[in-house]
This record gives structure tokens, C-alpha cells and sequence, in this order.
């Protein structure tokens, strides 16, 4: 079944300003990439309008093969930049953010799938920048826990994993070495090695899924221990990609976020274009990240005048 066109709802503004035009030389200067531009997000105008974008990491090659995305697919043969840490540091000092988020292709080809990479530059952003929340959206490193680890002891404040799509549809929409389970399992594990930090996840809608395939998916984000959530709609980036079945109505992308605050998650971003790494949930992100901390530091000087 083919999708109908494109509706009013799904129409974007392009690529302009003045800071954006700024990002994109700096981002260029450094030979850093942004998903925005690898993976044609529609919200790039907004993001980078305002000055804020997502760096990816280790290169703009993936090891995998997703039929969703428009990264470029292939074999990235180990090749690394080492300077791609404090030039990402660097970039971040200049553009006066509060929040960033940090993602990268998939590097099946490093022998930690890229964590120690990851963990690196967490710990230089967070060095030259104080006070940024930094959020990463991580791959799923074969399921390898250690590797995980290594990204956990950075101490990001965000870990995202996203599961993309329901269990039923991961083996048409994923690349083979992608798996549903696994992908909960290394949200599940973050929670496991710090209670601190938050994690998120994202689901595309509008490849054949049912309303109760994306439930069940939710409860399984839950079970995991998950606290934000996006549900966007996918839109094929090119002609070799998947093809669009349903533009999901506004209205069942209200529903959705419905369903999900009934479950429990701490925040829902949910809509036609919303992407995994939304700026418009990133304010909430920070309240929610910055009223716990209260909490917790009251709580602690609470404790200490007790124990004197």
C-alpha cells in the first residue's frame, strides 16, 4: 500500500539565517558532522535557527545498513579522527548552549564499537563547558556491556538508545545486526549501572504499524526503565529507502503521547516532525534534569545536618 502525498501538516520551512549559516561554517572549519544534515531532518531551520544542532560522531560512514535512514551505508575501516573530541568541545564553547546532543553512526568496525570515542569527548565537553547537559544517542554496541560502561562513566546526563520501530516491523526496518530485544536490553543496562542518569528512546510511525503494536512497544520502553520518549513520523529520504504507508493524523500523534504519559514516561514529545533528538522537549529535559538535582541535593544537606 502507498502512502497518499505529503499533507499540509508535514511542510517545512528551509535551511536559513543568519545562525545557521554560522553553524554550518564552524561545523565545516572543524570537519565536524551533524545528523541534521546526514539524515535531512526537517526541524534543521529550527534547530540550527536557534543555535542549537546534533554532532555526530566518528565520521558520517555507517557500518550499518538501516532502511530508514540516509546516512551514508559502508565500510568506515577503523579510520578515526582523534581531534574530533575538543574540536566538538571546542565547537560547543563558541555557540553558548545549555544543552547538546551527541550521536554518531554505527562503528561495527572498532573494537568498542566506538564507546571509548563517545566517553572521550562526553568528558571534554562537559570539561570545557560547564554546566551543559549533554545527551547521547548511542548505538547499541553489539550489546557489549563493558562498552557500555565505558559511556556511562563519562556521566552523560541523558543516554538515548532509540528501539526506531515496533517489534514486528525491526527485521523490515533495521539492519539485520539490530535487534528489538537488544536494543531494550542496552536501555535496561544503563539503568542498571546508574540509577542517575535518564534514558530515551524514539519510535518512526507510518510504516505499517498498528496503534497496539506501538503500545505494546511503549510498555516494553517502560519495563526497561525508560523515561523520555519521541514518536515521530517517518519520511523516506530517498527513492531507495522504505516507502511511506500512512502520514499518521495529528490527532492519533496526540493519542499517542496520551498512551504514553498513562504509562508513565516523565516527558512525550510526540508529532508528524518530531525527531529522536526534538529541541522543543529539550526545555522540559533540563527542568526535569535540574528539578532532581534540587531534590537530591536538599536531600543530602538534609541528611548531613541530621547525622551532625
Amino acid at each position: 500500500m502507498l502512502a497518499e502525498p505529503k499533507p499540509q501538516w508535514l511542510t517545512v520551512t528551509p535551511p536559513k539565517g543568519q545562525s545557521y549559516e554560522e553553524l554550518k561554517g564552524l561545523f565545516g572549519t572543524l570537519n565536524l558532522h551533524t545528523v541534521c544534515e546526514e539524515a535531512h531532518c526537517p526541524n534543521v531551520h529550527e534547530c540550527w535557527g536557534g543555535g542549537t544542532a546534533t554532532l555526530m560522531l566518528m565520521g558520517d560512514v555507517c557500518s550499518r545498513a538501516c532502511r530508514f535512514c540516509m546516512v551514508t551505508p559502508g565500510k568506515p575501516l577503523g579510520v578515526l579522527d582523534q581531534f574530533e573530541p575538543e574540536n566538538v568541545a571546542f565547537a560547543l564553547s563558541q555557540m553558548g548552549l545549555t544543552y547538546v546532543v551527541l550521536t554518531s553512526v554505527d562503528r561495527d568496525d572498532l573494537p568498542d564499537g566506538g564507546a571509548s570515542h563517545f566517553a572521550r569527548t562526553i568528558s571534554l565537553v562537559k570539561e570545557k563547558n560547564p554546566g551543559m547537559l549533554v545527551e547521547v544517542l548511542i548505538p547499541d554496541f553489539q550489546g557489549d556491556l563493558a562498552d557500555l560502561k565505558l559511556v556511562v562513566d563519562a556521566r552523560p546526563d541523558v543516554i538515548a538508545h532509540n528501539i526506531e520501530t515496533t517489534m514486528s516491523l525491526t527485521h523490515k526496518v533495521r539492519d539485520p545486526r539490530a535487534h528489538y530485544w537488544q536494543s531494550l536490553s542496552v536501555l535496561r543496562n544503563v539503568k542498571k549501572l546508574s540509577d542517575r542518569i535518564y534514558t530515551k528512546s524514539s519510535i518512526m510511525v507510518g510504516l505499517g504499524e498498528s496503534e497496539e503494536e506501538v503500545t505494546q512497544a511503549m510498555v516494553h520502553l517502560r519495563q526497561a526503565g525508560v523515561d523520555f520518549l519521541t514518536v515521530g513520523q517517518y519520511l523516506r529520504p530517498s527513492p531507495r529507502h522504505l516507502k511511506v504507508v500512512e502520514y499518521v493524523n495529528p490527532s492519533q500523534f496526540e493519542r499517542y503521547r496520551s498512551i504514553g504519559e498513562d504509562l508513565g514516561f516523565r516527558y512525550v514529545a510526540s508529532g508528524p516532525l518530531v525527531r529522536s533528538s526534538y529541541r522543543a522537549g529539550e526545555f522540559f529535559i533540563r527542568t526535569a534534569i535540574g528539578n532532581d538535582t534540587g531534590r537530591h541535593q536538599s536531600y543530602m544537606a538534609a541528611n548531613a545536618e541530621t547525622d551532625v
